[in-house]
């Protein structure tokens, strides 16, 4: 077992792997060194906000934190309102309040198992990985462990190629949504006339937010196909049955058109909710993923990632309805197109946006950019200070597609043609090797499979 164990992260992810490993007793007590980065340990910017108006887009049944314990969110909401069913969409603030509660319990619980647990505030600067061990190091400090985990969750957001270098300074194209949204209301004059880049979750939140504090503001979100996300229905829907054949048939012929092919017609043979045939895939989706050769992924990724996650990462109802009402009250627009280029126009006074779209540009004018592309998790154009330095030390390797590093399905990083036995991955990092490992339900049994590894013998 690995005694003395680093977790890098200060996010949901990191966590979930701590709490899974202070609830269990093993033959040695374990140091547990939690390099939060700073912050509030547990949130993580997913569950950071504050706002009533930005939801889990998950029923409140499916998010416990524990794989052992499927009703733990639900009892911890229940608790102070009972009338909270388990097919509600709660506020992500409360799933922040119920991680910081489970925390603080395992922490209580490590302590009657020997436990310890430092908690260190601050970001890793380095690691140092070697076969019997890994030296982190932050600062001028170093600290030994026997393993180290990457729990690192979203990486700072890189600005859009094309994004000139006065519009970045002109503080009026922003690359971090979150900042902008906790402070909103600061902003003064609020802009009229928002560009938002994307129409994914990350846009619908930023579009909640900012239309309800500057309600005289208008907002155009430019996509590639100008879609937002799928709504879940209001009730749960169940497939007629547990998706097996279709596993099977894709699992024969692991081919992407062929599998939208089975796809559309699981939906047809239904008869009644495609939902439900898409959510049947989840367990098996890095099964499936593994199926794939390198083409085929780099196939997915070109022609079929946007459909997928339009329809696979859905927005609650009520969500959809206010975004709804946002069109047909002409203070959201939308528009199809990629932006080539974002610069300061010749007055300074606004942004100006080229945007192309069936082999023709045109500009748009705007007070004020955001940039809601979503999670990026490319890490060779990044400029995550341990990311960067474990890369140029050929400490780990990025995923040819962008989604993370490569990593084997425990969660071992890859180094050359070899697999460190004590650095490991969680969460947003392994996309490359899991494809769908950023939702809760799929990081809690990743934590417990890897505190199962960790206390191995």
């Amino acid at each position: 077992m690995f005694r003395r164990v680093a977790i890098i992260g200060g996010g949901a992810a990191a966590a979930t792997l701590l709490s899974e490993l202070l609830e269990r007793a093993s033959p040695q007590p374990l140091q547990l060194d939690w390099f939060t980065g700073g912050g509030t340990p547990a949130r993580g910017v997913a569950y950071g906000t504050t706002s009533e108006r930005h939801l889990l887009n998950v029923r409140a049944a499916s998010m416990s934190m524990f794989a052992g314990k499927p009703r733990g969110f639900l009892d911890f909401v229940q608790r102070d309102n009972p009338a909270i069913a388990g097919t509600d969409f709660l506020p992500r603030r409360r799933y922040g309040d119920y991680l910081e509660a489970e925390v603080a319990r395992a922490l209580q619980q490590g302590k009657v198992h020997g436990h310890h647990v430092n908690i260190i505030p601050f970001a890793v600067d380095a690691l140092v990985p070697e076969r019997d061990g890994v030296t982190v190091i932050h600062g001028e400090e170093s600290h030994p462990a026997d393993a180290a985990v990457l729990a690192l969750g979203a990486l700072p957001a890189q600005p859009l190629a094309g994004v000139g270098a006065a519009a970045l300074a002109s503080g009026r194209y922003v690359v971090d949504p979150w900042r902008l949204l906790a402070n909103a209301g600061a902003l003064q004059p609020p802009p009229r006339k928002v560009v938002v880049i994307g129409l994914g979750l990350t846009a619908v939140d930023v579009l909640l937010e900012l239309s309800a504090q500057w309600p005289q503001a208008e907002f155009v979100a430019v996509s590639r196909h100008g879609r937002f996300p799928e709504a879940h229905l209001r009730a749960a829907a169940a497939p007629a049955d547990d998706g097996a054949a279709l596993v099977e048939a894709m699992r024969d012929a692991p081919e992407i058109r062929r599998w939208m092919r089975l796809l559309r017609e699981a939906i047809a043979l239904e008869g009644t909710e495609w939902r439900a045939v898409v959510d049947s895939l989840r367990p098996h989706l890095p099964s499936l993923w593994a199926e794939l050769s390198p083409e085929q992924r780099a196939r997915f990724m070109r022609h079929a990632r946007w459909a997928w996650e339009r329809v696979r990462h859905r927005m609650p109802p009520q969500i959809r309805e206010t975004i709804t009402a946002l069109e047909r009250d002409s203070r959201l627009q939308r528009q199809r197109g990629r932006v080539h280029a974002v610069d300061v126009d010749v007055a300074g006074a606004t942004l100006q946006l080229t945007v192309g779209h069936a082999g023709a540009t045109h500009l748009l004018d705007a007070d004020l950019v955001i940039q809601t592309v979503g999670l990026d998790t490319d890490v060779r154009r990044n400029s995550h200070r341990l990311v960067s330095q474990l890369l140029t030390n050929a400490h780990i390797a990025p995923d040819p597609l962008g989604l993370g590093v490569q990593a084997d399905t425990d969660g071992h990083l890859q180094h050359g043609e070899q697999y460190w036995p004590n650095l490991f991955a969680i969460g947003s990092l392994l996309r490359g090797t899991l494809w769908e490992s950023t939702a809760m339900p799929e990081i809690r049994q990743q934590a417990r499979h890897l505190a199962d590894q960790l206390l191995s013998d």
